[in-house]
């Protein structure tokens, strides 16, 4: 299993290592069961020990369902779900990005269950890197889109991308957002990343973008 420790930014960089390190051995496992698990298997999250494990489809589901969290150790993990969710309707104009301050057009948040904090990230030539949320701006991405409430703590983020003057706006496994930033990292080169790095970011976005569902537009106004 992989420590993610306490702090969202510590975590984050523990989780990339899945995506930015050695390749993995020809056979990987699920960490629970041992069961030989495939290209694209789900994640747990261990809420106790601030882990990422892979994890078999049946383990998965295991924790996945209704009741896992009195059955199966108080809540001790949680799945990373597979729902990819998109917002083609995000009113996120060029005043609302900029309250951001984020020097790319790409930013991910991610709330922590523990704490309830949001925490903004975007790629960099290092990684990930951290960016101080202010909470008008967070309110602002709320006003923005549903989804932004959508978010499950630990298990999905939020991810906004910005370019000429509109902004596409999605809810994927938090595991996603790993690979994102892993898959930026190694093809990063110059200052603003370079031809390879723009076109893997192409590459996942057009993959987000098959697989999300359009989000269904909330009947009320929300808190």
């Amino acid at each position: 299993m992989t420590a993610l420790p306490s702090t969202p930014a510590a975590r984050l960089r523990t989780g990339l290592r899945r995506f930015t390190g050695p390749r993995p051995p020809a056979v990987e496992r699920c960490e629970l069961c041992a069961a030989e698990v495939g290209p694209g298997h789900r994640h747990l999250v261990d809420t106790e020990r601030r882990v990422l494990a892979c994890a078999c489809t049946a383990c998965a589901m295991l924790f996945d369902r209704p009741g896992a969290e009195t059955a199966t150790g108080a809540g001790r993990f949680r799945t990373v779900p597979d729902r990819y969710l998109s917002d083609p309707d995000a009113a996120l104009d060029d005043g609302s990005w900029a309250g951001l301050q984020i020097p790319v057009g790409m930013v991910f948040f991610l709330r922590d269950g523990a704490s309830g904090q949001v925490t903004a990230f975007y790629p960099s030539p290092a990684g990930a890197t951290e960016s101080e949320l202010e909470p008008q701006a967070w309110e602002a991405i709320r006003a923005a889109t549903p989804l932004a409430d959508e978010l499950a703590p630990d298990v999905e983020a939020l991810l906004l991308r910005h370019h000429q003057h509109r902004s596409a706006c999605f809810l994927v496994p938090v595991d996603a957002a790993y690979e994102l930033v892993g898959r930026m990292r190694r093809r990063w080169q110059g200052f603003d990343g370079g031809a390879e790095a723009h076109a893997e970011l192409e590459l996942f976005f057009d993959h987000v973008t098959r697989r999300a569902h359009r989000a269904q537009q909330p009947s009320k106004g929300r808190p």
